[in-house]
């Protein structure tokens, strides 16, 4: 039996007018033509802010890290100490959907669709606090291009618009919690090379997949050994042993094959001594073994823990450590203190058939409401 709905109102119908934009990532494989345009959401968002009384709205093209149209808006009220941002693009459309991704259907009290809980529901939310607060010394910024390059954060960072900010409210979907920190993304790859050749002359020849398959299986060792190590909330290092590539045939010996893995590390992860672990490791199977850092994405700690319980507090439910990672490290890594909240659950983004309660929509819309009221009367 279907579950009643809620009545749509502004936060629903805004959240279904996002989700209707496409803003995907293409997928793997197929041109910057195949995904979503994350460019022309910001220029519909753009006179929205104004609308909301903003004393200046930028556009900002940037492009996609991996090409195509990207950028951000970015929008002022007085002289920003307060950033409030969330992302406006998504990942592809995951196999398994039983929806239009982008018909934005509103049913059982959910809103659902390809990005209407990562985090187009943010953004509803956030444009309805405007309605609702007064907006002092506040800076807004709908960024492109989170779920691959990071390029349209760090252009903004780069300009003078970052300057002045000593706050920051990074929206995701934390299941009505406020992340205060959260692990970061480290992807690497490992390759060797051998001579290849005719599989009859296999035992009197290198084999570059199986010395990644030794490599794979010592990583794999090394992620469990550090299970149990790390900060209380966040344990061990979610080693992930993804691939090994190499060889054309099965009568072919490989002249070359490459392993690829990640470690999602906590906040006080010792980079160095875990990159020698690693290298002495490859050393230990091959010399031969080259390594290189794919992916190099920094945990995330708040430097202003008692201003993010001071402007949230009873607005959340909790104040928690995140396994994510998310745009609120190059932030804090830029000297602005931020923490991570929004609507929806992280179970939800990528997955077909997402979704975010409509209860979570105005939660996060009175959640941002309150925050904006607090910033106001303290803008420090």
């Amino acid at each position: 039996m279907t579950a009643p709905t809620p009545p749509v109102d502004e936060v629903v119908a805004l959240t279904c007018e996002l989700v209707r934009r496409p803003t995907h990532h293409p997928p793997a494989g197929q041109p910057p033509s195949a995904g979503g345009d994350e460019l022309a959401l910001c220029r519909h968002l753009a006179p929205l802010l104004a609308g909301r009384g903003a004393d200046e709205v930028r556009v900002v093209e940037t492009g996609r890290a991996v090409g195509g149209p990207g950028g951000y808006v970015w929008a002022r009220w007085g002289t920003p100490t307060l950033l409030l941002n969330v992302h406006v693009d998504t990942v592809p459309a995951n196999t398994g959907w039983t929806r239009d991704p982008w018909a934005a259907t509103v049913e059982d009290g959910r809103v659902w669709g390809l990005g209407a809980c990562d985090t187009k529901g943010a953004i509803a939310a956030i444009l309805c606090a405007l309605d609702r607060a007064p907006a002092r010394d506040l800076a807004v910024l709908f960024s492109g291009d989170e779920e691959r390059g990071t390029a349209a954060v760090h252009a903004f960072l780069a300009s003078p618009a970052a300057g002045g900010l000593r706050h920051a409210i990074v929206c995701e979907p934390t299941s009505r919690r406020a992340g205060l920190r959260h692990r970061g993304v480290l992807a690497h790859a490992a390759t060797i090379r051998g001579r290849g050749g005719h599989s009859s002359r296999a035992d009197d020849m290198p084999a570059p997949i199986v010395t990644m398959a030794r490599l794979a299986v010592a990583l794999d060792q090394l992620g469990r050994d550090h299970r149990g190590r790390g900060p209380a909330d966040m344990p061990g290092l979610c080693m992930n042993v993804a691939s090994i590539e190499g060889g054309v045939a099965f009568n072919v010996v490989p002249d070359a094959a490459t392993l690829s893995w990640s470690v999602r590390p906590a906040p006080g992860f010792d980079r160095a001594a875990w990159d020698r672990q690693v290298a002495a490791l490859a050393a230990s199977i091959d010399p031969a073994i080259t390594i290189e850092t794919r992916l190099d994405h920094a945990p995330f700690a708040c430097g202003d823990e008692a201003w993010a319980r001071r402007i949230l507090d009873g607005a959340v439910d909790d104040f928690v450590g995140l396994d994510f990672w998310t745009e609120a490290a190059l932030l804090q890594a830029a000297g602005i203190d931020a923490v991570v909240v929004g609507p929806g659950d992280i179970g939800q983004a990528h997955a077909p058939d997402e979704s975010v309660s409509i209860a979570d929509l105005r939660w996060a819309a009175d959640g941002f409401t309150t925050a904006l009221e607090r910033h106001a009367q303290d803008p420090r």
